[in-house]
């Protein structure tokens, strides 16, 4: 048995829930089954047992340190990053004839979610490299593939996506790295400085390979001027240092185990850099990645929350404290904290918002699978259209819900969360970074409600609509649940229309409140999924043999959420329909 995530719950929401062993119907996936699916994932706990849980604490106490320009990070880390390109993590979703097994995003995402509970400094190493080789992979030309994926399938080099500049963070469009062009085409002299680049240096790999975004030499301005570079740390056939220092190392309130590098490239003569794809398109091929990693950012912010969740579930099975409030004999023993109902309150309020936001990352990664391997045009377009909408919404909701989740894990062990005795306050420090990274919270807001709730006619809403509405029609729990979530969802299509025509009175109206309606649609999202799951357990539960004890748990999770969560929806959807704006009236002299 995990100490550090619900395999029961896992299995429950992949193969019960979504139903992911389907997925062979596509040619692509036609290889797999639930068997071999269970298989994947039980190695992955292995990995996670075995290797990356035990270091957990002592990574984040022995951080990475930067000596003579070279980071220095974990001796262990070497042979794990090895370990994941041998049994072939890092090309796993690839073709078969790259090496890869086929493997089906939604298990993949699911693996890395074991990987991530048992310690995600440790577990972000290989990931970033099947996003940079997939880069390559995908929009490369066959030299760049073959020179360059094959070392990073094996885990002897590691991959990045250097985007961050110190002028140009979330704003894309201000950098100013730029790429000047020799005379060899595809090849370019690089000089810029990148910051924040997760893994961008360390001793456990012997080379580094950044998927780089610059801009050439007369490039237009804008994100239109942008293009895709492959930067080595070291050019591989000379073995040659490539002119990208080390310039400095970042220490972080958590997620210490990872190094995050500040790298200045063509310090000296320019760095070599080799153009992936067409110029001026490779914001558009990065947002591939992007777009990839913020799911993968949503299922590692829930990873930590899990984590905390399954700590502080056990301190309150163990912990006696006080008793009853209606018994009155001191004689009589302490009670475990689990039994008082505010601590029950607060576990419920870590299992509403782990296992729901789970279900929407798997929900999404597994309409990934379909979007991508679908033939049938106008259900491929439908899929898509409500990952696109849904993809600001599971990356931001796991995020600033788990913190709230691992912040009350702290408060159930009280003082001793607050030592480093116990593991809940490095969870804590850990939380943190996922509400900022891949895109902040407010930028997500504006890409929700400025661009993904207007794409091809609205056509992601109205999935949503639809797919809420027929599940609420077939629903089997209990009708108290569907009472409740109804209630919120006709609030929440009021408040998105009223804000919808607020669009003609400019940009700065309109969006003012963006990050509201993003929590909006976030609270409405993983209610569905509660909706999804009570209904199943529902069903579930009478079969014979079933394990009644976990439906329960479900169903009332399922009723906690819609008494204490979605009643939120209320005061939201009456910010929303406001027409005072101190936000945008608030002068910044008056601070």
């Amino acid at each position: 048995m995990s100490s550090f995530y619900s395999k029961k719950d896992l299995f429950f929401q992949l193969f019960e829930h979504l139903e992911v062993e389907n997925l062979n119907r596509y040619p692509y996936f036609k290889d797999h089954h639930q068997e071999n699916f269970e298989m994947v994932l039980d190695a992955a706990e292995q990995i996670a047992q075995k290797s990356l849980y035990p270091l957990l604490t002592e990574m984040d106490r022995k951080e990475p340190i930067l000596e003579n320009g070279k980071i220095k990070i974990h001796p262990r880390m070497k042979a794990i990053i090895r370990q994941f390109g041998k049994d072939g993590w890092i090309n796993a979703t690839f073709p078969y004839e790259e090496g890869g097994q086929q493997l089906p995003w939604s298990i993949h995402l699911a693996a890395g979610y074991i990987l991530q509970a048992a310690n995600y400094s440790a577990s972000v190493f290989p990931f970033l490299t099947t996003g940079a080789a997939n880069l390559i992979r995908t929009f490369g030309n066959d030299e760049l593939i073959k020179r360059f994926t094959p070392s990073m399938y094996s885990g002897e080099w590691q991959g990045t996506m250097a985007l961050t500049e110190p002028d140009a963070g979330s704003s894309l469009s201000d950098i100013t790295t730029t790429a000047y062009p020799t005379s060899t085409k595809g090849e370019y002299r690089i000089k810029g400085q990148k910051i924040y680049i997760s893994c961008g240096d360390h001793d456990a790999c012997e080379n580094v390979i950044h998927l780089m975004l610059a801009r050439i030499e007369g490039a237009p301005a804008g994100t239109k001027g942008i293009s895709l570079f492959v930067v080595p740390k070291i050019i591989p056939e000379t073995s040659l240092p490539n002119d990208v220092l080390t310039e400095g190392l970042y220490h972080k309130m958590g997620y210490k185990g990872a190094p995050i590098a500040h790298l200045m490239i063509g310090s000296n003569e320019g760095a070599l850099g080799y153009l992936v794809g067409e110029e001026n398109h490779g914001l558009r091929y990065m947002f591939q990645m992007m777009n990839e990693a913020r799911i993968g950012v949503g299922m590692n912010a829930v990873a930590i929350a899990q984590a905390a969740f399954q700590a502080s579930l056990a301190y309150a099975k163990e912990r006696p404290q006080g008793r009853k409030l209606t018994e009155k004999d001191l004689s009589k023993p302490q009670v475990p904290i689990i039994q008082h109902a505010d601590v029950k309150r607060m576990l419920l309020l870590q299992k509403c918002v782990t296992e729901g936001s789970l279900a929407l990352l798997l929900y999404c990664s597994k309409l990934m699978d379909e979007s991508t391997h679908e033939s049938e045009e106008i259900n491929k377009k439908q899929k898509h259209a409500l990952l696109e909408l849904l993809t600001p919404i599971a990356k931001s909701y796991p995020s600033e819900m788990g913190l709230q989740s691992t912040s009350a894990a702290v408060q159930i062990l009280g003082g001793a969360g607050y030592t480093q005795d116990f593991p809940v306050e490095q969870y804590y420090r850990e939380a943190r970074i996922h509400p900022i990274h891949e895109g902040t919270t407010g930028i997500h807001g504006l890409d929700l409600l400025g661009r993904k709730i207007f794409l091809n006619d609205g056509l992601g809403w109205k999935m949503l609509h639809q797919h809420i509405e027929d599940d609420l029609s077939t629903y089997q729990g209990p009708e108290d649940i569907r009472n409740q979530f109804e209630k919120g969802w006709n609030l929440a299509q009021n408040a998105a229309a009223s804000l919808l025509q607020k669009a003609q009175e400019g940009p700065e109206i309109f969006l003012a409140d963006a990050t509201l309606f993003l929590e909006l649609c976030g609270i409405i999202s993983v209610g569905w999924m509660w909706i999804r799951q009570a209904s199943l357990s529902s069903m579930n539960m009478k079969k014979e043999n079933a394990d009644t004890a976990f439906y329960y748990g479900k169903i009332e999770t399922a009723r906690y959420f819609m008494e204490y969560e979605i009643p939120k929806i209320s005061a939201l959807s009456q910010r929303l329909h406001s027409t005072s704006y101190p936000t945008l009236d608030m002068r910044d002299y008056w601070f």
